[in-house]
């Protein structure tokens, strides 16, 4: 995977230095033990880095959070209240564009399981809250001829896909809330998918449209070799326990 990367204001990364790195490498280590609000000052720390990461080495290091920072582009827009839309689309019989306080006002759900990474990094026990992506499809009227679901992402780039079998699932959600928190940019905020019980890459981030189609197509690390069936344990040549 390419590790997260970003752009200053004139358009070109500033490098982190080794010593910074280094520093990182020695706290990541630290907070796995320390208290809980150092390691969330940690995470949060690392995030602001990894937007001004050219050369992709905050994405190699582990955080309080355990989590890693990882984007397929050099840069990702920032989204907002004002600017952020989620578009569903394709075969429905009403298509939508729904911004962040309409996402808000719908009933939202709350997971709380473990995160696994095809990489074989996990972080247990993490909550995400958001709306049942089954209800979105439904508000939008899913075709007869619909047999699944495409996902993009506004980072230009990125995209996943699921079965409509799948994307109606209860525990596949349109995820506005990570650890009781709006999800952040570097996670992928404000809005990402969240795949409960498939290994992490299905879990788009930065999520800005959803397209009902007639078959199944494979997402960007699908066409790169990875399984397009990722449950957790049982795809992609691992045995990690299953998440769900």
């Amino acid at each position: 995977m390419n590790p997260n990367t970003g752009a200053g204001p004139d358009g070109e990364g500033t490098p982190v230095g080794r010593r910074l790195v280094l520093g990182m490498l020695g706290l990541g280590a630290g907070a796995m033990a320390a208290a809980p609000w150092l390691q969330s000052g940690l995470e949060t720390a690392l995030g602001a880095v990894a937007d001004k990461d050219p050369t992709g080495v905050t994405g190699l290091l582990p955080n309080g959070g355990g989590f890693r920072y990882y984007s397929v582009t050099s840069s990702v827009p920032h989204k907002d209240d004002s600017s952020y839309r989620l578009t569903v689309d394709g075969l429905v019989d009403k298509p939508a564009a729904y911004r962040l306080a309409d996402l808000r006002a719908l009933p939202q759900t709350r997971l709380v399981r473990d995160v696994q990474c095809v990489t074989g990094w996990r972080v247990p026990e993490t909550p995400f809250e958001g709306v049942r992506l089954s209800t979105l499809l439904d508000a939008a009227g899913v075709s007869p001829r619909g047999k699944a679901v495409r996902f993009t992402c506004f980072d230009g780039a990125y995209s996943e896909s699921l079965t409509l079998d799948q994307a109606r699932r209860s525990d596949i959600l349109v995820a506005l809330k990570l650890k009781d928190k709006p999800i952040g940019h570097s996670h992928g905020g404000p809005v990402r998918l969240y795949v409960a019980p498939m290994y992490f890459y299905k879990s788009a981030k930065w999520l800005s449209g959803i397209t009902v189609t007639d078959e199944v197509r494979p997402g960007y690390w699908e066409e790169r070799g990875y399984d397009v069936d990722a449950w957790v344990g049982r795809s992609n040549g691992r045995d990690d326990d299953p998440t769900a």
